[in-house]
């Protein structure tokens, strides 16, 4: 039975934004982010239903993203996690790689380790590629949870040599631990299942330190919304797909990008039309931007949160600190800087008149006139033109540079540049042509520099979709029930035999488990492949029938698509994946008007373009007519973002609801 109504909640650095789908139309809400985060998620929620007209009771879907992983992982604030690996293996995380993030640079400091040698323990076992050596001592477990009881741990990851090939010993060591310590305990070839002793580690030791705190927020989540009447919500998993409370419990680490991957599916799924977008997510705090390429999401299991690995399945998201609460600043060299640090909800930006007076990315664009003092952000928070100048004025005394406005444009232009880098190390870095693709914009800030950051790259068109203020609200609304599960498998492509069919169907049977059984889950196969000799992979689609010349020609193509090259050498396989989904059905948001390009047009405003400010019409988005087209130089705003259509841009309002922007050649 289709849904009637439905909800979704996405908690960003600054602002919680709730998108609520009904037969009758869309509503949206966004309020400021709160600590904890519970307390904004409710304030979005009552605010949404109160627009609607609607009882949270009358809510017949619940999904939700959350912040609540990523800030533990980059603020450090988890619980006491101690590690338990094998006896040799204590320092696997100290150690790490031996690349370097910076070449050159003899001074580069590596993080912190995530847990300290004082909270790694040893245990004598031992297993191989091929087996179990050594079983383990179950007394030697009994002595080794007396000395985590005593050191107070909160958490333990157990990551055990070869566990992913032979977790017997992992197993129980694990078993018997959990039944004698009052805290979770995470086993790596249940968090992992693949090789590579760091990343394995790493990924389960976050795993650890998480779980406890993605645990009680849910608790509390799951809570508050049974008292309102709510159904259970799903939650996004960083891989691009909803899961239920307990799954995600039970794998906390999957939920590191929540919100990103949240916005990367509701931008697909606002425009099925371009198989070949960039997404570009600008929030309060930070900008995510990702890939999709013939259609499909670009995924990977190679990222890094907070300078550690994570080695599960996540949408391949590229984040840099700059957004509209990133403050500016002036180097030791005199050089305008801009974020990562910023000014959060609380105080905000100085515009925003509650305290903050720090000069931040929303200040310049309300110097610049892109947003004025009718401008309306969020929960009906208006601007002050007068504070954001004085801010910016700060600035003044540490710069060469002479007034308000050129500190303001300043900042425009290096905000846009970190932005651009950040789409050419997901677009160019990767073999892939920016200017073949379309720049999908959302976030409250996206729209605002969207055909900055397209002119910049040589972008011709950008969308805005209909709900792009809270499109990460929206795409919550679009995830798929998903479970994933990686194994590896490591032999020459030409040496496949029945054994990988037999692994495929292990796999298939594990993920198949964490959805409902209703009949409708889709199965995809896929496999990393490299050449041997090679330290790295690449994912490949496999189908139904295991192909080795059909594998070998996609692995071939997929390599010279990102490398620029294809070797004559042997292929082997490394790791086999199983994809499960279960798709919900898809939601319309469309924001269409019957009314006149005069009824939609509330105001000139003086706005910054091209060296000079210029008397810009400003436009009520909700008004502007349907497949109408305005101009640039244009203002148009909607009800949670602000679009900015630069000169020799046109902006035309879809039937689906997106604005298209073009650029004139």
């Amino acid at each position: 039975m289709t849904e009637s109504i439905r909800l979704g909640v996405d908690v960003g650095g600054t602002f919680t934004d709730a998108s609520l789908v009904l037969s009758s139309g869309s509503h949206t809400a966004k309020v400021p982010t709160t600590n904890p985060q519970t307390d904004g998620v409710f304030d979005a929620i009552r605010s949404v239903c109160e627009e609607a007209s609607v009882s949270p009771a009358e809510i017949d879907s619940f999904a939700h993203a959350t912040t609540v992983a990523t800030n533990t992982v980059l603020e450090g604030t988890g619980p006491r996690t101690a590690v338990v690996t094998t006896a040799g293996f204590r320092d696997v995380l100290e150690i790490g790689r031996q690349d370097r993030p910076s070449l050159y640079d003899l001074s580069v400091n590596r993080p912190e380790p995530l847990v300290p040698r004082r909270l790694r323990f040893e245990i004598e076992e031992r297993a191989g590629p091929d087996g179990v050596i050594e079983p383990v001592d179950e007394g030697s477990v009994a002595e080794l949870a007396e000395q985590l009881r005593n050191a107070d741990v909160e958490a333990v990851a157990v990551c055990l040599l070869h566990a992913y090939a032979h977790p017997e010993n992992e197993r129980r060591v694990s078993e018997l631990l959990s039944a004698s310590l009052d805290v979770p305990v995470s086993a790596s070839h249940e968090v992992l299942g693949t090789f590579r002793e760091f990343e394995r580690t790493a990924t389960t030791v976050i795993d650890a330190s998480v779980t406890p705190v993605i645990d009680s927020y849910l608790g509390e989540l799951l809570e508050r919304a049974t008292a309102l009447g709510l159904p259970t919500p799903l939650v996004m998993q960083s891989a691009g797909g909803v899961a239920t409370v307990s799954g995600v419990r039970s794998r906390a680490v999957e939920t590191v990008l929540s919100g990103p991957a949240a916005g990367v599916v509701g931008a697909t799924a606002a425009t099925e039309h371009s198989p070949e977008l960039i997404t570009f997510d600008m929030g309060g705090t930070s900008t995510d931007v990702g890939v999709v390429t013939d259609g499909s999401i670009d995924r990977t299991t190679d990222a890094t949160i907070g300078g550690w690995p994570v080695a599960t399945e996540l949408i391949d998201v590229s984040t840099v600190g700059a957004g509209g609460g990133s403050i500016a600043w002036v180097d030791s060299g005199g050089a305008l800087r801009v974020g990562p640090q910023s000014a959060g909800a609380d105080p905000g930006p100085a515009c925003y008149d509650r305290g903050g007076t720090d000069p931040t990315v929303t200040d310049s664009a309300t110097a610049l006139g892109y947003l004025g003092a009718s401008t309306t952000l969020g929960d009906a928070l208006t601007l002050d033109v007068g504070r954001a100048e004085d801010s910016l004025e700060s600035l003044l005394t540490s710069t060469s540079l002479d007034d308000v406005t050129a500190v303001a444009a300043g900042i425009t232009r290096v905000v846009t540049a970190r932005m651009a880098r950040a789409i050419r190390s997901v677009t160019l870095d990767r073999g892939y042509d920016p200017r073949q693709f379309s720049l999908v914009a959302y976030g409250g800030a996206g729209p605002m520099f969207a055909t900055g950051l397209a002119d910049r790259l040589s972008i011709e068109t950008v969308t805005i979709p209909a709900a792009s203020g809270v499109l990460s609200a929206t795409g919550l609304l679009s995830g798929s029930l998903l479970s994933v599960g990686p194994a590896t498998h490591r032999t020459r492509l030409s040496a496949l035999d029945s054994a990988i069919e037999r692994r495929f169907e292990a796999l298939r049977t594990s993920v198949r488990a964490d959805l409902p059984d209703d009949g409708s889950i889709a199965v995809d196969r896929l496999v990393d492949c490299r050449y041997v000799g090679q330290s790295y992979e690449h994912t490949v689609p496999i189908g139904d029938t295991i192909d080795p010349t059909t594998i070998a020609e996609r692995f071939h193509s997929t390599h010279e698509t990102v490398t620029g090259y294809r070797l004559d050498e042997p292929i082997e396989t490394v790791t086999l994946r199983v994809r499960a989904t279960i798709d919900r059905p898809s939601v319309t948001v469309a924001r269409l008007s019957d009314g006149s390009m005069a009824a939609a047009k509330s105001e000139t405003r003086r706005a910054w373009f091209d060296g000079d400010y210029r008397e810009t019409p400003v436009y009520d988005r909700s008004r502007l007519p349907t497949e109408d087209t305005v101009s640039g130089p244009a203002i148009i705003e909607g009800p949670a973002s602000t679009t900015v259509v630069r000169p020799s841009w046109h902006a035309t309002v879809e039937r689906t609801g997106s604005m298209e922007l073009t650029r004139s050649r």
